[in-house]
């Protein structure tokens, strides 16, 4: 089995998750590079890693001829930017979400992505390799539940991580870029539709910088598909006990639960407070085996030469644009089709 060779940029809470994944949970591949703009940073993880590669210049890892792929984990601004450094340097390439920070970047990387036919391009929507998702989606396109009517979709983020989350605040996108397009691309991947109206609404309940950023803490949406079918999500940064991540998926013949993953395991404790179980700490132990999955699939499309079925650029695109309706909706209070 040919070892597929990665180099993987940005070093943060995520990008350190991938490169620690990639080195030591992706069979058949190898961490060949890493590179952030910190350099003591990039030094650290290569000691811990074994990286046998290491910069702080993007396109320079790009033209390491040994490197037969890229992971994009930078800052969102930079992804189209660097999507488009890394094909013409040759290289497949995943990409975290979003894909841009706006809909003409998105539009931009569909060319680049065009322009490079033979390269494969994945896009971080990591829900779609977990399993009970996977699940759920199986059962929809059986027909098991019939026509999907609604699905409800809950991101909640602790509120033990709330420094870091103020600190990325200002260059995240927002509320509905940052964390909603994951609903967003669940509702479109389960009723097989794209967004035809949104309505978002929220507010700041505690956190006073998203004030300033004319953004939420705790914010929703409503959106009409184009197929008639609907979708509910709700998203905030003040969960108490944990990372909780639930959603619903209505049919006409049945219902799809995914809920209360966010016990971390079937523990139930018992005690003076009460009877209770402990949630996931943060998002990334929430969706570790979600991570590693999606890394394992773009690697092996890598080996083999396939591209992904149903997850592309154009995928990116869609939910980007509904994001940004969305927060157009939420900061002039109307409902919104989708241009």
């Amino acid at each position: 089995m040919k070892t597929v060779k990665v180099g993987s940029v940005g070093l943060g809470r995520l990008g350190y998750e991938h490169a620690k994944n990639l080195a030591t949970q992706v069979p058949g591949c190898e961490l060949a590079a890493i590179c952030d703009v910190d350099a003591n940073r990039v030094k650290e993880v290569a000691a811990e890693l074994g990286v046998p590669n290491t910069y702080t210049d993007f396109e320079e890892m790009c033209k390491n001829p040994e490197l037969d792929a890229i992971v994009i984990v930078s800052p969102s601004f930079l992804h189209c930017q660097q999507i488009e450094i890394a094909m013409n340097h040759g290289k497949h390439v995943f990409c975290e979400k979003p894909l841009g920070t706006d809909v003409a970047q998105c539009k931009a990387a569909e060319k680049v992505i065009e322009a490079h036919p033979d390269l494969i391009f994945q896009l971080g929507f990591m829900r779609r390799f977990d399993k009970s998702y996977a699940e759920a989606k199986r059962k929809i396109d059986n027909g098991d539940i019939g026509k999907v009517v609604l699905v409800r979709s809950y991101t909640q983020d602790p509120r033990s991580t709330i420094e870091s989350t103020l600190k990325f605040a200002p260059h995240s996108g927002g509320q509905y870029l940052d964390m909603c397009v994951h609903d967003i691309d669940l509702i479109r991947w389960f009723t097989g539709s794209d967004v035809k109206n949104v309505w978002a609404i929220g507010g700041v309940f505690e956190f006073d910088l998203y004030k300033e950023l004319n953004d939420a803490d705790n914010a929703a949406a409503t959106i009409q598909m184009e197929n008639g079918a609907m979708g509910f999500m709700f998203t905030n940064r003040t969960h108490a006990a944990g990372s909780n991540v639930e959603t619903e998926i209505i049919g006409t013949h049945g219902t799809l639960r995914i809920a209360n993953v966010g016990a971390k395991n079937l523990l139930n404790i018992v005690d003076e407070h009460g009877s209770r179980e402990e949630y996931y700490p943060d998002f990334m132990s929430r969706w570790h085996e979600a991570f590693v999955a999606e890394m394992v699939a773009f690697t092996g499309h890598v080996r083999d030469n396939t591209k992904p079925a149903d997850l592309t650029v154009y995928d990116g695109t869609a939910v980007s644009e509904a994001a940004y309706r969305c927060k157009e909706s939420f900061e002039t209070g109307k409902m919104l089709p989708i241009r």
